[in-house]
């Protein structure tokens, strides 16, 4: 399928990299320098707690704040100053909203790679403008002489921001940022089927196997057999390839996500989404897994 221009024109742009080379790393060391309280407070920007990614929700805030402004000023415009604070009440509310917006998605975006952080950069570059037009709309609305210059930057908002919006739909539909990778239960098996001949998982280690279709992750810590998926939920990392934690856990090898053995729960983001966790059983030397049951 052919890529949108737009979309391949910002691929191509080599600033965006080395811009997104060096801001990822220091929001990344940001967050790491407050230790556990930073990694909570990384995980809450995410949305691990709310089981969804936060950031889409709150973008709904200055979307709808300065659509609803856009209406009202248009109405302004038309002769019905009655309109002019239920306008400026609006962008201040999308003010708000898109600091909000702007935090969560700055930690979403550090969990991205290649394409999708250079168009990820972009789409935060443009909200970025838009925030900073209504901000000195804001401002010039207290003074009838700049009114309609306030008005004409909140339109010119309203543009750049539509623009920020596609390209947040492009990470979402087309690359699949924020969309739970193991979305797939119906390919599960329903009923046990044998994956591995039990003396092939030995203590403290990690195997990634097919139950038909789908990869499958066992793991074998203090004598206790463990299935998840294999596809991490955040962006499809193979947490086979990962890091094998203390008290139950498992990392992914892309982007740091840390998930429960027990039950497939998110431990850290940025994951939100937590992986499926499928019943173990052994029988005639093989390991065999399944769905649980409901």
């Amino acid at each position: 399928m052919r890529k949108n221009s737009v979309i391949e024109t910002i691929e191509k742009q080599k600033w965006l990299e080395t811009a997104g080379n060096t801001l990822q790393p220091a929001v990344m060391k940001a967050f790491k320098a407050g230790d556990d309280t930073g990694q909570q407070i990384k995980d809450a920007l995410h949305g691990t707690w709310l089981g969804h990614p936060l950031h889409p929700a709150i973008t709904d805030v200055p979307i709808g704040a300065w659509t609803t402004a856009a209406v009202l000023d248009g109405l302004e415009l038309m002769g019905k100053k009655k309109y002019k604070p239920g306008a400026d009440a609006a962008v201040a509310i999308g003010l708000i909203g898109a600091a909000g917006a702007a935090f969560t998605g700055l930690t979403d975006w550090t969990g991205t790679t290649k394409a999708k952080r250079k168009v990820g950069l972009m789409h935060g570059i443009l909200n970025a403008g838009a925030t900073a037009l209504y901000a000195t709309s804001l401002v010039l609305r207290k003074r009838k002489s700049t009114r309609g210059t306030a008005i004409s930057l909140s339109m010119l908002g309203y543009s750049i921001v539509s623009v920020g919006a596609y390209l947040g739909g492009h990470l979402v539909f087309r690359n699949q940022v924020g969309v739970d990778h193991t979305a797939t239960s119906d390919t599960y098996p329903e009923d046990y089927v044998a994956v591995l001949p039990e003396n092939e998982l030995t203590e403290n280690s990690m195997r990634c196997v097919k139950a038909g279709e789908v990869a499958i992750l066992l793991v074998r810590q203090e004598g206790e057999i463990f299935a998840l998926a294999n596809t991490c939920s955040h962006l499809g990392g193979p947490l086979s390839d990962g890091d094998l934690l203390s008290e139950g856990r498992v990392r992914c090898p892309w982007h740091g996500s840390v998930f429960s053995l027990q039950n497939g729960e998110v431990v850290n983001g940025p994951a939100t989404e937590p992986q499926p966790k499928l019943e173990v059983r052994t029988k005639d030397g093989q390991i065999e897994v399944r769905l649980p049951k409901e």
